[in-house]
């Protein structure tokens, strides 16, 4: 990726230049690296919006690669603050439509910001994870998804990606600014869209939502080779 000086620098400029540069800058790193084969674009004929996007998480360049999978329905990817806060990861963030929320926290105005959204018309994108898997295999997700589908009532398309933890792989000492990219085959697999089944009266909260989640992450799953279904195998 590009130094932190750079990123510094491009940040300063005004926003619609630091967008502008930002895009030629993640288009040139994605076309000399990444080389990536998308099935199930069927899937996305005729399928009803504002729809929510549910995809594994395993690099930093998820959302670049997705974003351009996805360009036609062009979603806002939920992000975590983190992101916005590195002058280089932020260039990713000027790349793709995004909307922040603060990882493992009850944040309540990030979720209303979301759900409205939603029911303005606007797709979504959610990593479930809500963090990239260390192990490239599926970890068990947070529960915040099921309450932005049950709240904005859309539907589901979920999506197995695989390859970008070779593109650009997580840094193990934990420093975002310090990953580079490398070449790797990318994979994007769209499932069919469907809709999450309403919890009955009688049955027990818990219960509902570990069935839920497991539902919905099992999808993903179906769309993944064997040795990256992890958890959810």
């Amino acid at each position: 990726m590009i130094s932190t000086t750079a990123a510094k620098m491009i940040n300063r400029l005004p926003d619609r230049l630091v967008t502008y540069l930002s895009k030629k800058i993640v288009d040139h790193y994605l076309k000399k690296y990444a080389h990536i084969t998308i099935e199930g674009s069927e899937n996305l004929k005729g399928i009803i919006t504002p729809t929510i996007f549910i995809c594994n998480h395993l690099s930093n360049s998820d959302g670049l690669v997705l974003d351009k999978a996805l360009k036609e329905i062009d979603p806002t990817f939920v992000a975590g603050e983190k992101l916005s806060n590195h002058a280089v990861t932020s260039i990713g963030v000027h790349v793709i439509k995004t909307t922040t929320i603060k990882p493992n926290t009850a944040d309540k105005e990030g979720l209303e910001k979301i759900i409205r959204l939603v029911k303005q018309g606007e797709s979504l994108l959610i990593f479930p994870e809500g963090t990239r898997s260390r192990g490239s295999s599926l970890i068990e997700a947070k529960k915040g998804i099921l309450l932005i589908a049950r709240m904005t009532g859309a539907p589901i398309v979920p999506i197995g990606l695989y390859g970008t933890e070779k593109l650009l792989p997580i840094n193990k000492e934990g420093d975002m600014r310090a990953e580079t990219f490398h070449d790797a085959d990318v994979h994007i697999n769209i499932g069919k869209q469907f809709e999450i089944h309403k919890r009955e009266k009688e049955q027990d909260k818990k219960e509902y939502e570990e069935y839920s989640i497991n539902y919905l992450m099992k999808k993903i799953a179906e769309l993944l080779p064997d040795n990256y279904r992890g958890v959810y195998r």
